[in-house]
């Protein structure tokens, strides 16, 4: 399939294609006109891209991780390197820390509206503490 009927199935812009081609994440072979041509196993291959970058891998893990893919959601690593598993768990307590950080500013942002419900409706206000 051209890259345009790949872009209608997978709901990804054409010029995000190109990119994952560039950063190695899909390949596509040349027809004689020069289009790229995309097999019918890239539709799936794309869908699990998503996922990950959505979860936030950095393409340069997700590149790592694509060989050990087969069903959606399921990795497996026939032999794990070092720095595979150090990787991950960089981007683990990285997701960790905005998980963290976002958890923060909601708590505050929740105390924040407590208190302007409770100045509007008369009552006392909470004290927000950080």
């Amino acid at each position: 399939m051209r890259i345009g009927e790949l872009s209608a199935r997978t709901d990804i812009p054409r010029r995000m294609l190109r990119y994952y081609e560039e950063q190695e994440l899909i390949a596509s072979t040349r027809a004689a006109n020069g289009y790229r041509e995309y097999a019918e196993e890239t539709v799936e291959r794309v869908a699990q891209i998503r996922e990950l970058l959505d979860v936030g891998l950095p393409t340069r893990i997700i590149r790592e991780i694509l060989p050990c893919l087969g069903v959606p959601r399921v990795i497996r690593f026939p032999a794990p390197t070092p720095e595979m598993v150090g990787s991950l768990r960089e981007e683990l307590d990285r997701v960790q820390t905005r998980i963290d950080i976002l958890t923060r500013h909601r708590d505050a942002m929740a105390c924040y509206l407590d208190s302007v419900m409770a100045h509007d409706s008369g009552h006392q206000p909470n004290i927000c503490v950080q």
